[in-house]
């Protein structure tokens, strides 16, 4: 200890220049063949990433709360992962979030293990966040980019399930406001495959947010299944619908809910171009900047409350860049400033719907 103090005292302070040094680890991931199978539902192509990833990579490990065995957690993600690959590449951890992103921490820094943590339910993430911001955020900053973590943590979020304040959370704009994670939001199942096997690649910790309404979703979120080998770089958003009228930015199960507004606004003449983020940390401005240049209408929607929300950072983020090529001031739509009610009909009145989106849409396009 005294020699390495001795030694750090010798050394030069470092140059203001460097400060945004060493916030990720770089990694830009290779795609394979792009050949796509049957329709699957998103449930079934996270855990079919998981199998590809696990049977390509051994130091892949998956634990947490009741993911191992035959029931493979809450919402089947994990199912057959311990019967393929055994109680020491699959196993189950005590109800402790801290424990399990801890775990996740440790296990990041051997050469042997790359740890795929589930947290149940993202409500239940802030017993663990004193692990995930103080410590597994940074670590590569704060060693000069000497150790990084691989990490990735699944959590299953978001509301319109009636699972009351303690399973409907959004936290989404807490995950982004911490410097070194890098946050992936899926709408579909193609996508939820390709950037799930990016995330386990990626040697950065990434947080990646499953909608539980989509788990099972058939008619918008099923896809036609990528190969094992497709891979989806992060930052990257996408347009689902082309419009030259306004655009619409959003993420997760919302792109769902736009998608029929937008179909059905498109049959009127009015054409709403529809972006899905996919990724908020890295954000795709550039695609966004191009859209709202074109269409000079942006509406955000998000599911989270609109207070603090992410689509506010997008909207300052527009405002300073592309201000001179707006038609109207930017909208945001999301929920009321209130925890989820459990009451079915109230928790249809917190949350955005179809009519709000549509309304909002109508009223955007008449400015």
């Amino acid at each position: 200890m005294n020699e390495a103090a001795e030694k750090a005292e010798n050394l030069s302070p470092p140059k203001p220049e460097t400060v945004t040094q060493f916030l990720f680890k770089d990694f830009m991931p290779v795609s394979g063949e792009k050949k796509r199978g049957e329709d699957v539902v998103m449930m079934d192509a996270l855990n079919n990433a998981l199998i590809e990833e696990m049977e390509t990579d051994p130091s892949v490990v998956v634990f947490g709360q009741d993911v191992a065995g035959g029931k493979g957690g809450v919402f089947g993600v994990t199912k057959q992962l311990t019967e393929l690959f055994g109680k020491m590449r699959c196993f189950n951890t005590p109800l402790a979030e801290s424990t399990i992103i801890g775990l996740a921490i440790g296990l990041s820094f051997s050469l042997a293990h790359k740890p795929v943590a589930e947290v149940q339910f993202c409500d239940y993430s802030w017993t663990g966040i004193n692990q995930l911001f103080n410590e597994l955020s940074s670590i590569y900053y704060r060693s000069n980019g000497v150790w990084n973590c691989p990490v990735t943590i699944r959590m299953p979020y978001g509301a319109y399930i009636q699972g009351g304040p303690y399973h409907s959370q959004r936290n989404e704009a807490f995950l982004a406001h911490c410097p070194g994670l890098k946050v992936v939001i899926p709408s579909n199942a193609a996508d939820a495959k390709r950037l799930l096997k990016t995330a386990i690649r990626d040697p950065n910790p990434v947080i990646f947010l499953e909608h539980k309404t989509l788990y099972r979703q058939r008619v918008f979120a099923a896809r036609k299944e990528p190969s094992s080998e497709e891979l989806l770089p992060f930052g990257k958003a996408k347009v689902v619908a082309e419009g030259s009228d306004l655009t619409v930015v959003t993420y997760g199960a919302m792109v769902m809910m736009a998608f029929d507004v937008v179909q059905k606004l498109a049959n009127e003449g009015i054409q709403v171009e529809l972006i899905d983020l996919r990724t908020l940390v890295p954000l795709d401005e550039a695609l966004i900047s191009s859209s709202v240049r074109k269409t000079g209408k942006l509406l955000i929607l998000q599911e989270a409350s609109l207070f603090a929300g992410f689509g506010a950072e997008i909207a300052a983020r527009v405002t300073e860049k592309d201000f001179h090529y707006l038609d109207a001031p930017i909208q945001r739509l999301g929920d009321l400033h209130i925890p989820v009610p459990y009451a079915k009909g109230l928790e249809d009145a917190m949350l955005p719907q179809k009519p709000t989106i549509e309304k909002a849409l109508r009223d955007l396009y008449a400015y």
